[in-house]
């Protein structure tokens, strides 16, 4: 744990009002005794924190009567941890490319401004909100731009239980189909809005995978939507891989290159995957899933340094799209 964030455990710890004894706090910080020691002093000389030794409960907390001298007792900069940090840009990230005007239109400026507050805290030396947004930057790779209109109508319905009266467009037939859906949860995945809906024609729930901009025109009807349990949404559409869902799990075995090992094993591709190494050093990758047009495309991005154990059927859908590819790339380079 770095000293900034040994610092900003401390500080959540005594703001809770506790009185905090040597031996947790050594094994909250996960420090010696000795850094200890310089981390509380810092807090008190350098942070100007009111802490006191309370010898009759026998630890360290805050003198809440102590008149604090200068602006205010707060860590400079940026005292956030590293995965808070990531999710308050992310959020502020998300926030600032919904399009004013919107279903949460109201709400988002004085959410933008509280992200802004929190990730810049006073003190001297801290960076201004320019400087930090011009510092970190949060990339976005294939993330589609919202037909505003649509999504603010089917927030607006999914808030409210009313079904949705929906055309939408399925890229991958390339037609357009009429539906009456019942909308359960919007998800948002690697910089795209998707609907879980309660589908009324098929009688069944489906997963409008093509994202929320491929719906072209949505009409919110007087209806009251009919609500799916949490547990069967998830069973039904969260069992699978990635935003392709389903009942008919199989399980994907993937093997990794010593030399890829090296970053796919801190990776995370399925929250239910297995991994070890092997003898050799290579990384033994296992998940599940229902439909494998994501999971082929995400191997792809591997080859030649991963293979594909089983199952038959995932190891020949990588071999087409392979043999399609070389055809494809040959035959645009020959004369």
């Amino acid at each position: 744990m770095s000293q900034t964030e040994r610092l900003y455990k401390l500080k959540s710890l005594l703001d809770a009002g506790q009185c905090l004894g040597k031996a947790r706090l050594l094994e909250e910080l996960e420090a010696s005794p000795a850094t200890l020691k310089r981390d509380l002093a810092h807090l008190r000389d350098s942070m100007n924190a009111p802490i006191v030794f309370d010898r009759d409960r026998g630890g360290w907390r805050l003198d809440r009567g102590a008149t604090v001298v200068g602006t205010q007792y707060e860590l400079p900069g940026l005292w956030l941890s590293a995965e808070k940090i990531h999710a308050l840009l992310n959020m502020q990230h998300l926030l600032a490319h919904l399009d004013a005007g919107g279903l949460l239109a109201p709400h988002i400026e004085p959410m933008m401004k509280r992200l802004r507050q929190m990730l810049v805290a006073p003190g001297k030396g801290a960076p201004t909100h320019q400087e930090l947004t011009r510092r970190i930057h949060v990339q976005t790779v294939g993330a589609r731009k919202l037909h505003l209109p649509h999504f603010q109508s089917v927030g607006t319905a999914l808030l409210r239980r009313q079904r949705l009266q929906i055309e939408y467009h399925g890229r991958g037939r390339n037609q357009a189909q009429q539906r009456e859906v019942s909308p359960q949860r919007l998800i948002h995945y690697r910089d795209n809005w998707y609907l879980d809906a309660w589908c009324h024609l098929r009688q069944a729930l489906r997963s409008f995978s093509g994202s929320v901009d491929a719906i072209r025109s949505v009409q919110v009807l007087d209806q009251k939507a009919i609500d799916v349990p949490e547990t069967e949404l998830d069973t039904e559409l969260g069992t699978g891989y990635g935003i392709f869902a389903g009942r008919e799990v199989q399980w994907a075995h993937l093997r990794f290159s010593p030399e890829r090992a090296r970053w796919v094993a801190a990776e995370t591709w399925q929250p239910n995957q297995k991994g070890r190494f092997d003898g050799d050093g290579c990384w033994l990758l296992e998940l599940p899933y229902a439909d494998p047009r994501e999971l082929v495309m995400d191997i792809l991005r591997h080859v030649p340094e991963v293979g594909v154990l089983g199952p038959a059927g995932l190891r020949e859908a990588v071999g087409e799209k392979l043999r399609v590819g070389i055809e494809m790339t040959v035959g645009r380079l020959t004369p």
